[in-house]
């Protein structure tokens, strides 16, 4: 128990430290937690303790001091929950961080909601806040930060010592949220609220600056952000330095100073700041800070004609961000400044291709996409293995685990010998993964496939076509079974081009495609159509090219579906898990035709014609149609069926991909949404499906390689091949197109099969409103 003297103190403190910062990694809190030290219990001295290695970024010691009470007993106070919950945060394991705060919350909601005269009931909110904006999903972010701020503005709230400090975490909040989204009236509210907190206790100068600089480095207003940062009242000074340590309080605000000089012309000095950041001893503790600096300075010795030091830099980027298999973006998510982890492949991929290193470049594409994928199933639960050893993997993945979360320890403490050692341990894990589970490896971690694995993979009459784009150019990247080459296009503003086309392809009584068409085709294919002297045409797009409907684009004379067999595939890697598929008698199929949906309006007549006449092509085919076209059917009895076959309605959310969903009936214990998401978490065994729905082969467009929707994750399930559309077609049209696919598919390849139902189509139906959505993604055999 603390002495009568000590708790007098306290309040004495209490009052005069009244809106000091307890987040920002708790800058400030040892000050008051030191003046409190004397006479005070084991417990005191913790919370002083941790305190300090949360100063000092020494997080995974907080961990180490924190979880094992918590584990033994249950119990923990609320404010010791708050550092822990804190650390977890810091180290990116999210999973952890949110229980963590669930327990936080059920101990205030039990009445330990204070700590010393400060308000504890807003933490919940402001973490969960934080996790969401590293995430990237500024809605939520939003939500919890509003939450948090009505709490803030209750009498309790506004009472807490710590009121001013908390309403500079959640203005940054809501103003990097708000600026992600483009709500600049927001935005503005935001920055007023800081600029209205008075800081009239010294180290909350700097997070009030710091948090304006951070909201402006969202809007990309990098001179605002500069004037913020440089600020007089954004630095603490005077007796108050002397009790806690500012040196992850000052690496943040460097780096946001030296990005600022970067991107409003300064480079020298930007130059000069960045490798000062670099022999920093801690830097490289700091994943979030450590890789943009890495980035920016290699961009800068590009510029200076410095190509083996641009290239070291990238590298060791590149590994920074792979080394982890969640995403790093925490620290740079707070600053408001979330960098493109992409931009280190896109350099890494101009600087070779310009060099001739073809090869390389391309291996360094497929990392990209690999990396791009891993980010976006990071939040994935319970992602099935499809191994025969289920066990053995999660035994490897949970060792993998552990070994990683030791190596940020032994980093933290700087130990390089045994850092070493343990590093070699993490490889030999992953390659055991790898051996295990190739395909959930991919998933989990950042896998290369070299060029000679994917050359393996293609046939003498096949030539693949990649396309990437580093933001500023497209790259073309023709691979055969002899040989790689590579072209530069000038495929100017390619984005607008494919919305254009999709505009006109979406109405059937347009008249301008064809002009658009050729366009496209003269800035994508032409450039490299003389190498593609092949009747099989493996295409893997990039970026707004996942829209766009390649069999469609018109040399000037036919079309390209008139040339070639045209497959897709999300990248060339996924090649190596494309299994062989299944003998040409084995036709069982699963037909879901036509679901009730709960309202006339939806039903899709054709849909249902559809259904019955594939069954009378398929022997032995189960149909399913209305009330019985259930999702849960297709979840629990999926795997018994080689070919797979949805008449439906589809959703597709370009804001969340993995929510994409086919519309099935409800059951019992089911919504009816078959979500993109939940094919992770499927076991198939399945040849062929094809998605006769609406948008069905459509994913978000952004940064990577965002084909999260439907294809890659029925690839994943154990789809060998998938058809599936890129816009809303027509029910009849439709049709027309998959009898005729699936009686031709009986007896040649699924590429030929459907490439001639499309050419009937379109004697029929000119327009390629009518026959151009549909597309095979995987195995064309």
């Amino acid at each position: 128990m603390k002495t009568r003297l000590t708790k007098e103190i306290g309040r004495l403190l209490a009052r005069r430290w009244k809106n000091m910062t307890p987040w920002g990694n708790l800058r400030g809190i040892s000050v008051f937690l030191l003046l409190l030290a004397c006479g005070c219990s084991p417990a005191f001295i913790t919370e002083l303790q941790v305190s300090s290695y949360m100063q000092k970024k020494q997080h995974h010691e907080v961990i180490k001091a924190l979880q094992p009470k918590l584990e033994k007993t249950g119990e923990t106070p609320s404010f010791q929950l708050y550092l822990l919950a804190g650390a977890f945060y810091e180290i990116r394991d999210y999973e952890k961080m949110f229980a963590t705060v669930d327990r936080l919350e059920k101990n205030i909601a039990m009445g330990d909601d204070s700590y010393y005269g400060s308000d504890l009931t807003v933490y919940p909110k402001t973490l969960r806040g934080l996790a969401y904006l590293d995430q990237g999903d500024y809605n939520r972010a939003i939500k919890e930060a509003e939450e948090a701020y009505a709490l803030l503005n209750q009498p309790k709230g506004k009472s807490s010592n710590f009121y001013r400090s908390q309403l500079i975490d959640i203005a940054g909040i809501l103003g990097i949220a708000y600026a992600n989204l483009n709500r600049d009236r927001k935005v503005e509210r935001c920055l007023a609220m800081l600029e209205s907190v008075s800081p009239d206790v010294s180290i909350l100068g700097p997070e009030k600056y710091l948090a304006i600089a951070r909201v402006n480095m969202a809007r990309k207003r990098f001179n605002k952000a500069l004037a913020a940062v440089k600020n007089p009242a954004a630095k603490v000074s005077g007796m108050v330095t002397a009790f806690y340590d500012q040196t992850f309080q000052e690496l943040p605000k460097f780096f946001i100073l030296s990005k600022c000089l970067y991107e409003t012309g300064a480079i020298a000095e930007a130059k000069s700041g960045y490798d000062q950041l670099l022999k920093h001893p801690q830097i490289k503790q700091i994943g979030g800070l450590y890789w943009p600096v890495l980035l920016d300075r290699a961009k800068i010795a590009r510029a200076e004609w410095e190509q083996s030091l641009a290239e070291q830099l990238l590298k060791e980027a590149a590994e920074v961000i792979e080394k982890q298999r969640s995403s790093i973006n925490t620290e740079t998510g707070r600053i408001g400044y979330v960098g493109d982890k992409q931009s280190i492949y896109q350099e890494m991929v101009s600087l070779l291709v310009a060099g001739g290193r073809i090869a390389e470049a391309f291996e360094y594409v497929e990392r990209a996409k690999g990396r791009a994928l891993v980010d976006l199933l990071s939040s994935q639960k319970n992602i099935v293995t499809h191994s025969r050893e289920a066990s053995k993997v999660e035994n490897t993945l949970n060792r993998l685990a552990k070994v990683e979360n030791n190596l940020n320890i032994i980093e933290d403490q700087a130990d390089k010998g045994e850092g070493r050692q343990t590093r070699g341990v993490v490889i030999s894990l992953k390659k055991e993964l790898a051996e295990q589970a190739p395909e959930f490896a991919s998933l989990v971690t950042v896998t290369g496939t070299s060029l000679g694995e994917i050359r393996e993979r293609i046939t003498a009459n096949e030539t693949l076509l990649e396309y990437y784009s580093t933001g500023k150019d497209w790259y073309a990247f023709v691979l055969k079974r002899e040989g790689i080459a590579a072209k530069k296009l000038a495929a100017g503003e390619i984005e607008k081009d494919v919305q254009r086309l999709r505009e006109a392809l979406a109405d059937p009584s347009s008249q301008g495609y064809r002009e658009l068409s050729k366009m496209l085709y003269d800035k994508l294919v032409a450039p490299i159509h003389s190498l593609i002297n092949t009747k099989e045409l493996t295409v893997v797009p990039h970026g707004a090219l996942h829209y766009l409907p390649f069999g469609a684009l018109f040399t000037g004379k036919e079309y390209l579906l008139d040339l070639h067999n045209i497959r897709v595939l999300p990248n060339a890697s996924v090649l190596k898990f494309l299994k062989a598929s299944l003998k040409k008698d084995d036709r069982q199929a699963l037909i879901l035709g036509n679901p009730d949906l709960g309202d006339p309006k939806y039903s899709l007549k054709y849909a249902e014609e559809e259904a019955l006449a594939i069954a009378k092509i398929l022997p032995g085919a189960q149909v399913l149609l209305g009330k019985d076209a259930q999702a849960a059917y297709v979840a629990q009895h999926g795997g018994r069926f080689p070919i797979i076959h949805f008449a439906a309605h589809g959703l597709f959310d370009p804001e969340n991909p993995l929510n994409s969903a086919l519309l099935l009936a409800k059951g019992k214990d089911h919504d009816g949404l078959l979500k993109a998401g939940d094919l992770y978490r499927l076991s198939l065994n399945a040849d062929l499906i094809t998605l006769s729905a609406c948008e069905t082969a459509l994913s978000k467009v952004a940064s990577g390689d965002d084909v999260m929707g439907f294809t890659r994750g029925f690839l994943y399930a154990g789809s060998r091949s998938i058809v599936s559309s890129l816009w809303k077609v027509d029910d009849l049209a439709t049709r027309d197109l998959m009898v005729d696919f699936y009686e031709k598919v009986t007896r040649m390849e699924k590429d030929e099969a459907l490439r001639q139902a499309q050419i009937k189509v379109k004697e029929k139906y000119p327009h390629p409103f009518f026959w151009a959505a549909f597309q095979l993604t995987g195995l064309s055999q």
